[in-house]
């Protein structure tokens, strides 16, 4: 099971994030439709959730405290964005996989377009990748009792780095959300919420209703919780099912107040890159809004997947 329990939280860098305007699934009213390329062929509907599996939900941003602290210096601004609604299924996967090695990103692609920090892709990521499709759905089936790859298609898709994770939200057209987005977001923002579904904030009730998690004995299928478990935003599964990896390498605290923050450069001291959420195999006390893990990208595990945020 996962190691190295923190909660400390992950920044070095600035990052700025524009408005966010919709998707294919969810659009802002009138806008035009964006088919990206993991929805097509995908099941209309996850576990029999009125939205679809390629829905995303706009986070309207604002300002709240990193992993409730209270110290008024770890106040930190996140601007708007689009966070998809569940984590990646397999059967989004699946079309990723189809074309590879073709869906690998080009150098650059993926970048923020507001944030002269991003470089986006970093062409010395792809020898971390898989040399072909074969190796990829060997890789992917990485425990042969708990991998997803052949087990449904709206279950929640595991057995992915975060070099596989990053890689297909670009090539989805979004990119991994930074630790400070995805933190948001399960807090309900400023309200600091003790779980995504906490109402009031400070409610830590907590069953099997709401998330999966233990005694729970296997990945499910996304959004099988909704709406009970869902955040203020609409997504579903951010505590439990699996843990979800973020953009961010692992750092310490910051020492002031910061806007739209995140750690894009390694530093010298670390060689680690976050998660967040929890999974199916944890107990309740890792689902809190505030928790984190850390491993090397490298690494892929049966309880480790993720989902993607979205400029637009």
């Amino acid at each position: 099971m996962a190691a190295n329990r923190v909660t400390a939280w992950v920044l070095a860098v600035t990052l700025l994030l524009p408005a966010g305007c919709g998707t294919d699934a969810t659009r802002a009213a009138g806008g035009p439709a964006i088919k990206r390329p993991g929805c097509v062929g995908t099941a209309p509907n996850c576990a029999g959730a009125s939205k679809e599996c390629c829905a995303s939900q706009a986070v309207r941003g604002g300002t709240f405290q990193l992993n409730n602290e209270t110290d008024p210096v770890f106040a930190t601004t996140v601007g708007d964005f689009w966070l998809d609604s569940y984590e990646v299924t397999v059967g989004r996967f699946r079309r990723f996989a189809l074309d590879y090695p073709a869906t690998v990103p080009a150098a650059g692609s993926g970048k923020n377009p507001r944030n002269a920090s991003d470089p986006g892709w970093e062409a010395a990521w792809n020898r971390f990748l898989p040399v072909d499709r074969d190796t990829l759905v060997a890789n992917v089936q990485c425990d042969a009792a708990y991998q997803t790859w052949d087990s449904g298609d709206e279950l929640a898709m595991n057995c992915v780095t975060w070099f596989e994770a990053n890689a297909f939200c670009i090539w989805d057209g979004g990119r991994l959300p930074t630790d400070a987005e995805w933190n948001y977001a399960a807090a309900g923002g400023a309200e600091q919420r003790a779980y995504p579904w906490s109402n009031p904030p400070s409610d830590e009730t907590i069953d099997a209703s709401f998330a999966v998690f233990s005694p729970a004995t296997y990945v499910a299928p996304v959004g099988s919780k909704s709406p009970r478990g869902d955040g203020k935003f609409g997504q579903s599964d951010l505590a439990g099912n699996v843990w979800e990896w973020v953009q961010d390498w692992y750092v310490p605290y910051p020492n002031s107040a910061c806007d739209n923050c995140a750690a894009l450069v390694q530093p010298p001291e670390t060689s680690e890159r976050v998660i967040r959420g929890g999974s199916s195999y944890d107990s309740s006390s890792y689902l809190n809004s505030f928790v984190l893990d850390v491993y090397d990208p490298s690494t892929r595990l049966n309880y480790i997947g993720f989902r993607c945020a979205r400029n637009r």
